[in-house]
């Protein structure tokens, strides 16, 4: 029998968990989920419904409406991972904009939206086998997790790549409002009262300002591999 673990990535913004995350799941076999999608997709349905504006957020209504949101993955497989869907409709591409970026830390604090989202995924993670990215998977959602890796970057390195990925996507966009996004980001999510943005125990942290992508994914795939000697 295969062994079995659970792969938990934190991190910072724009530090490219959710690309090294991806990886790893396609190289072990494992079942890849992006949290970071689903708050995302939370806060793209706040601003649908008009909860929440760049001036205004209406908490409550948010709160009273929540089960009114029904997320999934769905598995693309001529993209090789799975894309999320809102209410049935695949929002991948909707909820990378600036616009949700801008607000999704706000979603994120409130704990009833938290609580939903977290019991989502630790359903999905309840056989192992599966890689998680996010802000609070080692430190909340999977405390167990046999490997815990932290991510961590200069702000500036994060913006210019967030930027970048904006650009190509055909993003009109600034650095400089793409590097006040990712500092703000960085005080709401560490700061926030409900499972903040931090190191987990027994985290392994990887400071990937100069590493490239190739060198990255080695550095990450021998560890795990090392995880699956020692168990």
């Amino acid at each position: 029998m295969n062994k079995r673990i659970t792969i938990a990535i934190d991190g910072y913004s724009s530090t490219g968990k959710s690309t090294i995350a991806k990886q790893l799941a396609s190289k072990l076999g494992y079942i890849y989920v992006d949290s970071g999608a689903m708050y995302r997709a939370m806060t793209l349905f706040s601003m649908q419904k008009g909860y929440i504006t760049n001036s205004q957020f209406n908490i409550s209504d948010l709160i009273d409406n929540l089960d009114t949101a029904s997320l999934k993955f769905i598995y693309n497989e001529s993209l090789g991972f799975a894309e999320m869907y809102l209410n049935d409709v695949n929002v991948e591409k909707l909820i990378r904009s600036l616009e949700v970026s801008n607000l999704v830390s706000k979603v994120s604090a409130i704990p009833e939206v938290r609580r939903k989202l977290v019991a989502i995924q630790k359903e999905i993670g309840k056989n192992k086998a599966v890689v998680m990215d996010g802000r609070d998977i080692g430190s909340v959602v999977f405390t167990d997790a046999e490997l815990k890796i932290f991510m961590t970057s200069s702000a500036e390195t994060r913006a210019q790549r967030r930027f970048d990925e904006l650009i190509q996507k055909g993003e009109k966009v600034s650095y400089k409002d793409v590097y006040t996004n990712v500092v703000e980001r960085d005080r709401v999510d560490t700061t926030r009262k409900d499972s903040p943005l931090i190191k987990a125990e027994g985290a392994i942290e990887i400071d990937n300002s100069e590493l490239t992508k190739e060198k990255q994914f080695e550095i990450i795939l021998k560890l795990v591999e090392e995880k699956l000697r020692d168990i």
